[in-house]
């Protein structure tokens, strides 16, 4: 999912040279089972600015690198993103 989000598709970048800024933060929510503690939830919430990137191509970029993220399938929990592009 990061990958995606930190090196958007070519056409998503005004000029040479410019790098987008990445800020994720994650949450997990644990809780206790009968095997022990468990993460039960994780939400991302990602914060970035990439240069020459539109509203819509970038929350298409968030859209997909949700949907492959591989510890999304790998994790047996509710996993939730919020993304945001700053200007």
């Amino acid at each position: 999912m990061l990958q995606t989000l930190v090196n958007p598709p070519a056409e998503s970048n005004a000029a040479a040279g410019n790098r987008a800024r990445f800020c994720p933060t994650a949450t997990l929510t644990f809780e206790k089972t009968d095997a022990g503690f468990t993460v039960t939830r994780s939400h991302l919430d990602v914060v970035t600015n990439v240069p020459g990137a539109t509203q819509a191509a970038f929350d298409q970029a968030a859209a997909n690198a949700k949907a492959g993220c591989p510890i999304s399938r790998l994790l047996n929990a509710e996993i939730t993103m919020t993304a945001t592009l700053e200007a």
